[in-house]
């Protein structure tokens, strides 16, 4: 088959294909006859090749400088990416060759690897995964701009104006691209956090994981400091010492940079034996834990970030057909609709009632499982949103 084109992909802050959403991406547009190569961090357990070809898709990967607190210390993580991937661009650019790039953030300054190429007449698409800015203040824990946040808006604005073509995951960040970016409306196309069906699928429970309760809660995702696993647990707390209900065992799935100090807090909290923490585990594991479960949380709090950004744990969960809690999110209330609960924005306690409103009744656990379920074969799964990736690339190239 005569190839549709190639394809660079730049990724900083995952591996790869651990980071599922580049994945999806990069083996979606092989199927469509593209050449993909990634150039990506090696991971710390998983994906540490320097060089592998998976599923056709040629990933190139660097040893990564991991930050540690403060911005001088990711201005450095950053520099540094950038000249490894700079270093990489080059040696594909010379050994393979690419007609466009496909940048993804965080940071928002992967454009200045792209420049040259664009100079050199190849195509940008900047797949903006995550609002920078908003990511600072957040952990900064304050509203007010300072000079890193205005730094932060600055390399935003330079990789909307530098990109040929903007990828959003929701209407939200499209809003952000046209009043922040200045993006024409036209040249924004919105993809999705889709669960790949192929990847996200019922399989048989596996009724060990429930440690002998009746009830297991799942929690999948990503344990840093604005992820809401720490509300989860006080939430665990509340109910286990409050409402008195034993009934139940919480997996926590996923690997962060808070996954020890979380552990920590658990016994702190004395639910810890009621809460297993698994670290990051193979799909299989995924899948079969997801399988199990009678519920599934959503504990991302009320944040500017949160509020407008869609979590792929959602959609993973409603793939699956199983009934959600989760604080009410604007983006979380479009993605799941009535196929979950939504607690009070970071009320504990609350959260904690609407999981013990959901183990009572296993008529409403099947009701709005069902519900999300649908919504994926219709309009949310992966099979859907890569057909608005194609279009991001055929207007790239100019074939719209």
């Amino acid at each position: 088959m005569e190839s549709a084109g190639k394809v660079l992909i730049l990724v900083e802050n995952l591996s790869v294909p651990f980071d599922q959403r580049v994945w999806r991406e990069a083996t979606a547009l092989t199927e469509k006859g593209y050449q993909v190569r990634v150039i990506c961090p090696k991971g710390k357990k998983f994906d540490t090749a320097a060089h592998e070809i998976l599923q056709n898709v040629s990933i190139y990967r660097y040893n990564a400088w991991e930050a540690g607190e403060g911005f001088l210390a990711y201005l450095f993580e950053f520099a540094q990416a950038l000249v490894k991937m700079s270093y990489l661009s080059v040696r594909v650019f010379f050994k393979e060759g690419f007609d466009v790039i496909q940048t993804c953030n965080p940071p928002d300054l992967l454009f200045l690897v792209a420049l040259p190429y664009k100079i050199l007449g190849k195509k940008l698409i900047f797949d903006h995964h995550d609002l920078s800015p908003e990511t600072y203040l957040t952990k900064r824990k304050s509203q007010d701009s300072n000079l890193v946040h205005k730094v932060l808006l600055f390399f935003e604005r330079m990789t909307f104006k530098t990109a040929d073509v903007v990828i959003s995951t929701n209407e939200s960040y499209k809003a952000i691209a046209m009043r922040r970016g200045q993006v024409p409306a036209e040249r924004i196309v919105i993809v999705r956090n889709g669960p790949d069906p192929k990847r996200i699928k019922v399989v048989p429970e596996n009724p060990a994981l429930r440690r002998g309760k009746p009830c297991l809660i799942y929690y999948i995702g990503t344990m840093g400091s604005q992820d809401g696993v720490d509300y989860l647990l006080r939430s665990a707390a509340y109910l286990l010492h409050d409402l008195k209900r034993e009934d139940f065992h919480l997996m926590i799935m996923g690997g962060g940079t808070e996954l020890e100090n979380l552990k920590n807090y658990a016994k702190e909290l004395k639910v810890d034996t009621v809460v297993t923490f698994t670290g990051r585990v193979p799909d299989a594991d995924v899948v079969e834990a997801l399988s199990t479960a009678d519920l599934c949380v959503c504990p991302d709090p009320h944040t500017p970030l949160n509020d407008i950004s869609t979590m792929n744990k959602t959609l993973e969960y409603m793939a699956v057909g199983k009934p959600i809690v989760s604080y009410d999110l604007k983006e979380t209330r479009i993605s799941a609709g009535e196929a979950s609960l939504y607690a009070v924005p970071n009320d504990e306690q609350d959260f904690a009632r609407k999981i013990a409103q959901l183990m009572d009744s296993p008529e409403l656990r099947r009701h709005l499982g069902e519900i999300g379920r649908q919504r994926i074969q219709e309009s949310l799964s992966w099979d859907h949103s890569k057909q608005k990736l194609y279009e991001a690339y055929a207007l790239a190239l100019g074939q719209a």
